[in-house]
């Protein structure tokens, strides 16, 4: 059968962010009763910053405050990375970031994201960004969370991964890290 698959993430104000994940939850299972299949991703983004941006048009109503990152895998895009901000804009894109100290993660994206990338790469990309975004703290495997989605055997796979391996991952990149720095 046609799948797909949107994974929202969010920063900015939780409450306002259950909101609108409720909302693109209730948009997507409408639209799979009325037309017997998925919601295409971009489909649902959209849908979604429509109604982020009405609460910015009318008096009595106050913007969400939260902006997102949708990843997501339909048919007729494949793998998908939509950002939306607190307005209802959205764009799409091949890797970026939100949330405090973007600006920083984005710089190193711009300079070191690879298209041709596997997943493990893809993984020490993030972990890096993390790593030099996060405030006073250092990323360890119980302050951050890595999911993959990945398509197996024609099937979509949405995998956490369990502690012992973003604990690998997040020691791949220091190391790699303290070896820059002997050069």
């Amino acid at each position: 059968g046609v799948q797909t698959c949107a994974l929202p993430i969010f920063a900015g104000l939780s409450a306002d962010a259950n909101i609108l994940i409720n909302t693109a939850r209730i948009t997507a299972q409408r639209y799979l009763y009325t037309y017997q299949e998925p919601m295409p991703v971009e489909q649902l983004v959209q849908r979604v910053c429509n109604y982020k941006q009405a609460y910015t048009q009318y008096g009595g109503l106050r913007p969400f405050g939260v902006a997102f990152l949708f990843a997501g895998w339909d048919e007729h895009h494949n793998y998908q990375l939509y950002m939306s901000d607190p307005s209802g804009n959205y764009s799409g894109w091949k890797a970026t970031c939100i949330g405090q100290n973007n600006q920083a993660g984005k710089g190193l994206l711009k300079n070191e994201y690879e298209e041709t990338a596997t997943v493990s790469d893809a993984l020490k990309l993030a972990a890096k960004v993390l790593q030099k975004t996060m405030d006073a703290t250092s990323a360890t495997a119980e302050k951050v969370e890595f999911m993959v989605l990945t398509k197996e055997g024609g099937k979509l796979v949405q995998r956490i991964l369990p502690e012992s391996e973003t604990t690998a991952v997040l020691a791949a990149v220091a190391a790699d890290a303290s070896n820059e720095g002997d050069v």
